[in-house]
């Protein structure tokens, strides 16, 4: 199994940006799928952003234009850019690693992200 730490969360105007980090041990970090998800006070946890082991990105529409999701596989690591922040962008943000063949999932501890004036 995958073991993951998110960080880079934090308190940020509207209109500003953030760097989520989201760090790998425990297993090949290459061979996974890893999205970023993110869980608003009184809504479902959601999807913002997914890259698979190719580099191939898919984003929410939501945030689409303003965030981007990267890896480093020699770093063991996944990023997520989030610009042109917003109030709605407040959330608990997730990072998720997926297991090929099986399918399984790993998720981090969570990092807060707090877009306010």
């Amino acid at each position: 199994q995958v073991q993951l730490v998110e960080s880079g969360g934090g308190l940020v105007q509207p209109g500003g940006s953030l760097r989520l980090s989201c760090a790998a041990s425990g297993s090949i970090f290459s061979i996974y799928a890893m999205g970023w998800y993110r869980q608003a006070p009184g809504k479902q946890r959601e999807l913002v952003a997914t890259i698979t082991r190719g580099g191939s990105t898919n984003y929410a529409d939501s945030v689409k234009g303003r965030f981007t999701i990267s890896r480093d596989n020699a770093k063991n690591t996944v990023y997520l850019q989030m610009n042109s922040l917003k109030p709605e962008d407040t959330a608990v943000y997730y990072c998720n690693a997926r297991a090929p063949l099986s399918n399984s999932e790993s998720w981090g501890q969570g990092t807060q992200v707090t877009v306010s004036s």
